[in-house]
């Protein structure tokens, strides 16, 4: 984006050092490995000692054409993306060259470590870089093949090619030599900048002044008037992205009216209750009474959002016309104008995390229908382990033959394991005559791409031994050579060593200082370097697969592990994905961003496009994201627990897309950038503008925007104080902003860009931005900013993903619900009990954080919408309810027991209230069912499940955030695991029953109904005179509870018999006790009736 795009790279590195100084650029180190697998680092004064290291930028060539692009430009990207950079809290920022990242040799022209063609000098056995094309870098006009380091050591010896004999020529040279010259690794062939450039000079037509952010700017003719531009709109009809479709009207306007009906019999129910006490039982009345009017204010906040649901429907077709049609004259080569997106992937422990799990998630990301050039994936290791390093490098070499094997075939789904293990015949709607063939291949190398990332904690371990062993031996050998006595015990290290003989600056497997999970510097590795604007096309002489005329080109992929140290709040994984913001955006700023977590993938390719589609429209400029369904596999084909959560997702977030938007839920979410900083929605009326000489205001005149247009209280020279002091970070906030846009194609689009200023290249990485990026993500960054109050994701809950939504809602955005028809993403989901339980407990706890925090809605300002408040009330209040469904679910049985009822007799008016209450219970529940697509099957299951978590994670919940509000007591959660135990069947972990003391309400709860409902039924039965109205009262009600808990007395039962000893000593010992105490309360009364007549039943 040089000439159309703020430049961030022309802005000087002032600041986001490593010490935290403000006023210092960059101490950047690069390293070279010795024999010892340590680093010796150099400083740029030993390298080059003409250069000033601390105060400099890259040099973006004039040309966009790779044929012009300088040697020493691409030189220095390979330089760049082979390095692994490291730095952290007063610490340098050290880059260290590396010479392979796996194992295995990389083949992939962009990724890290990969080789060209065998150096030249004697006895030297190292590859010459290649650049993005796979051609080698040559330094020299005489074309001589040197490697980095031989390269290195002859320009820091006599500056001479060994080929030529001639000194090696620098970009400053009046005439450079063929392609340029080769640099050293230090300078990285950068030159300084005029210190005078506008950087707002991309926000501005560069031959008319400005481009208008309100409407479009149409060039004039030289003849004058309007013309040019994209042409005449009457030529082609202007046609929006996106539609909104509403429900028909023969389903939601029954709908409402039956919310309607049942709100006022609802009423007139409560009232009657009131009006109408049992004086044979007041404190069973006045309990039932209680619970009544709680569930009927809850119900309130649960339904009444829902009376807006829409459908949407996108025009793939057109978004491919309006912004990558190739045109003679515009864009003769069909490059995209499409934004940039960033994909963000977390995981923190690979135990519990598998790696092969992450790593096909990443190859889905690769593989998606979009761009290339503007796809960026990003992947945040919070353990810093080695091993999801390395399984990550290795996903980047099968990438190579996976990507181009689906674009080719459109292959569907692009994770490798998800296609591989489907059922029916994979020949369907291929059209190729070499897919089987090609298939096969791909297959057999998955098959040994698995093979070797299930080996690599052996071959990290074994390595490791193997080099400490090394160190071992030098050690003992320079202490017999010193004469120290041998026999003193000699303390070593034991590191974990990566696969080019160094130390790895992360975790190690036997933890020490400055290498354990929450003590490590930061790390960053550009595993995948930005690919070249235009198509690569493959070849079938080299490859496994025959890829001619399919596009090779990979997407950018950094690797990400923050820096951790001791005494620092990191906040777990609000943390993470803040340091994933800042990274990225000093590396790639996509102005979109995709969240996901490791074990989601991407299950549709073109579901990115589909969300841009809204963000593209008009009108979308106020759209904080796009939140996709949450769609798991592995599910039981009963979903017992309700994992799919499908009314949820089908039904209420569907309903909010007619408020102001759904909420965020924590993956398959695309946001936009600049909403995630913390700003408001644009607001053109208030945008600063021009007049003409007629006074009139001329959209194509008006002015770029400044921070103060986004934000009035926001003050230039403050930005440090929110955003830190990075001043490439600041730089590309406006850059990220204006890239974010809707195109302007039409005088309607009041919010708009120019159309085709996204088509320029993407600015080479360096140093200095590489070392930025390591920079932003160390701990003490976000000291005194606004990074998890304002900016990014919010700290201070478990559940950071509903504050963060709600924060962007309150401040006026909105977002949009999108149900693609082939399910965006699919992840996995606990289908275990315990597991459920304690998903759910994590959930419910962050709500009753938001509830006692300033987040809750009650607080929220008038840009939240009344029904949009009403649903984030509930979203903190619906944890409370677990208190009177408690309550309510034992009043069955207490009315069993006594002998009373809630009501003192069951008369007419009673069951007519209760009559039509059911009735439109049934309504509202066939009729959300066809609006909304779920099934009456899932529906019910749904209703189930909220008893079960209701009387168990929720009431939990509840009590944990009391403590942590009011005794300050902080609650932790484990991860839940993602491998199975049992590969032969999908469905293992169902069966699979682990106690907890989550389990303990819902037994209590149905042991008593049981025993109630056979006290009272015996006590009736040999009653003189049987109340039979009474007793099936309450235990119609009773099996009511009893079959809502059917779902996790069936966990309880495992299979074949698994079900642990504890849960029968449990249920034996409170079923003894309730019976003993119930006989020590109220004995029987058997004489008496004995004597009256009756059989004289009573305990034995």
């Amino acid at each position: 984006m040089a000439s159309s795009q703020p430049s961030k790279k022309g802005i000087k590195n002032t600041g986001g050092g490593g010490g935290g100084s403000s006023g210092s650029g960059q101490n950047l180190k690069f390293a070279r490995r010795t024999s010892s697998g340590r680093y010796v680092t150099s400083s740029k004064d030993e390298i080059d000692s003409s250069g000033d290291s601390s105060n400099y930028t890259v040099h973006i060539p004039a040309s966009s054409d790779d044929d012009e692009a300088s040697v020493a430009t691409k030189a220095e990207q390979q330089y760049v993306s082979n390095s692994l950079f490291t730095g952290g809290f007063n610490s340098v920022t050290r880059a260290h060259l590396l010479d392979k990242v796996i194992e295995s040799a990389a083949t992939h022209p962009q990724m890290a470590s990969s080789k060209g063609s065998s150096c030249s000098m004697p006895a030297c056995d190292g590859k010459v870089m290649k650049d993005d094309k796979g051609v080698d870098i040559i330094p020299c006009e005489c074309r001589f093949r040197i490697c980095k380091d031989c390269f290195l050591d002859a320009q820091k010896d006599n500056g001479l090619c060994p080929g030529c004999k001639e000194p090696y020529r620098s970009e400053d040279d009046d005439e450079p030599p063929y392609g340029g010259a080769l640099t050293l690794p230090g300078s990285m062939s950068v030159i300084k900048r005029n210190n005078n450039v506008d950087h707002n000079k991309g926000l501005f037509n560069e031959t008319s002044g400005t481009y208008g952010v309100g409407n479009a700017y149409w060039p004039p003719e030289e003849g004058g008037g309007m013309g040019g531009g994209i042409g005449d709109p009457a030529d082609k009809p202007w046609r929006p992205l996106t539609r909104r479709i509403p429900i028909p009207t023969s389903i939601i306007s029954p709908y409402r009216a039956l919310i309607v009906v049942r709100f006022v019999v609802l009423c007139l129910f409560l009232t009657w209750r009131v009006r109408h006490p049992n004086p044979d039982a007041m404190w069973l009345w006045l309990m039932s009474i209680i619970c009544e009017l709680w569930f009927g204010f809850s119900w309130i906040l649960d339904q009444i959002p829902k009376l807006c649901p829409v459908n949407r429907s996108v025009d793939i077709p057109l978004l491919r016309d309006k912004f990558e049609l190739p045109d003679k004259v515009k864009n003769p080569n069909g490059r995209s104008d499409l934004p940039g997106i960033d994909f963000f992937v977390s995981t923190a422990d690979p135990e519990k995390e598998p790696p092969l799990t992450s790593a096909n998630t990443i190859l889905s990301i690769l593989a998606i229908e979009y761009p290339v050039e503007k796809v960026a994936c990003y992947i945040s290791d919070d353990g810093g382990s080695l091993l999801t390093f390395e399984a990550m490098a290795e996903a980047c070499s099968f990438a190579d033959l996976w990507v181009p094997f689906c674009r080719k075939h459109d292959i569907e789904p692009r994770n490798p394991d998800t296609y591989f293990s489907l059922k029916g015949d994979p020949t369907k709607n291929k059209k190729r005559n070499d897919f089987v063939k090609d298939r096969r291949r791909v297959k057999r190398e998955y098959d040994e791409f698995k093979v070797r990332i299930n080996n690599l904690p052996d071959s990290i371990r074994r390595r490791s031994d193997a080099f400490n062993a090394r160190e071992e031996m030098k050690i003992l050998k320079s202490v017999r050579d010193s004469g120290v006595d041998p026999t003193e015990p000699i303390k070593i290290k034991r590191a974990t060593w990566m696969a080019d003989g160094t130390h790895w600056p992360g975790t190690w497997a036997n933890p020490s200082k400055d290498h354990a999970k929450g003590d490590h510097p930061g790390i960053l590795q550009v595993m995948l370097k930005p690919p070249s604007p235009d198509p690569i096309l493959g070849s079938g002489d080299e490859s496994l697969v025959d890829y001619s005329n399919v596009d090779i080109r990979l997407p950018m992929f950094v690797y990400m592990s923050r820096e951790k140290r001791s005494g620092y709040d990191h906040n777990k994984k609000a943390g993470a994905m803040n340091a994933l913001v800042r990274s990225s955006a000093v590396l790639s700023n996509g102005p979109f961003i995709l969240n996901l977590d490791c074990d989601h993938y991407v299950n549709n390719c073109m579901a990115v496009r589909e969300g841009i589609c809204f963000m593209m429209d008009r009108g979308g400029e106020d759209i904080c994201y796009i939140q996709f369904p949450q769609r798991f596999e592995g599910i039981d084909p009963s979903d017992r627990y309700a994992n799919h959560n499908t009314v949820f997702f089908d039904g209420n977030m569907r309903a909010l897309d007619g408020v102001q938007g759904p909420f965020y839920v924590g993956t398959g979410c695309m946001f936009r950038r600049f909403a995630l900083y913390g700003f408001d929605p644009p607001k053109v009326n208030i945008l600063p503008t021009n007049k003409g000489t007629s006074g009139n205001e001329s959209p194509s005149e008006r002015q770029a925007l400044k921070a103060s247009d986004f934000d009035p209280d926001l003050d230039v020279n403050e930005l440090p104080r929110r955003f830190g002091n990075s001043t490439l970070l600041a730089a590309s906030i406006p850059v990220a902003e204006f890239q974010g846009r809707p195109i302007a194609d039409h005088p309607a689009v009041e919010y708009g860009r120019p159309p085709g200023v996204l088509r320029d290249d993407r600015e080479p990485l360096d140093a200095t931005i590489v070392a930025e990026s390591v920079s932003v993500i160390s701990c003490w960054y976000e000291d005194k900013t606004e990074w998890g109050d304002r900016v990014g994701w919010i700290y201070g809950s478990v559940t950071e993903d509903v504050v963060t939504g709600y924060r962007m809602h309150n401040r006026g955005w909105r977002s949009i619900y999108w149900l693609t028809k082939r399910d965006a993403f699919r992840g996995s989901a606990p289908i275990n009990l315990t597991d459920r339980l304690h998903q759910v407990l994590r959930w419910a706890t962050g709500s009753v954080e938001i509830f006692f925090s300033r987040n809750n809605a009650f607080l929220a300002s008038k840009r939240l919408k009344f029904l949009q408040r009403l649903a984030y009330l509930n979203v903190g209040i619906y944890p409370f309810t677990s208190i009177f469904l408690l309550v309510y679910c034992f009043l069955p049985a207490l009315s069993l027991l006594s002998g009373n009822f809630i009501v003192k007799n069951l008369n007419a008016t009673f069951l007519i209230y209760l009559l039509l209450i059911t009735l439109c219970l049934i309504g509202l529940a066939v009729l959300e069912v066809r609006w909304s697509g779920v099934s009456l099957e899932d529906w019910w299951r749904n209703e189930q499940f909220w008893l079960i978590s209701g009387t168990s994670s929720h009431l939990a919940a509840v009590v944990q955030g009391l403590l942590k509000v009011i005794a300050g007591i902080e609650i932790s959660f484990t991860l839940t695991a993602k491998a199975v135990e049992d590969a032969d069947d999908i469905y293992a972990e169902l069966y699979l029953v682990k106690w907890t003391s989550l389990m303990i309400p819902p037994i209590v709860i149905a042991m008593i109904n049981v025993l109630a409902i056979v006290i009272a039924f015996s006590r009736t039965i040999y009653s003189l005179n049987p109340q039979w109205g009474k007793f099936i009262g309450g235990a119609f009600f009773s099996f009511w509870v009893l079959a809502h808990l059917y779902p996790f007395f069936k966990g309880l039962m495992g299979r074949r018999r698994k079900t642990p000893t504890i849960v029968f000593v449990w249920s034996g010992l409170i079923a003894i006790t309730l019976s003993l105490l119930w006989v020590a309360i109220n004995p029987s009364a058997g004489p008496a009736d004995a004597s009256a007549g009756g059989s004289g039943f009573k305990f034995p």
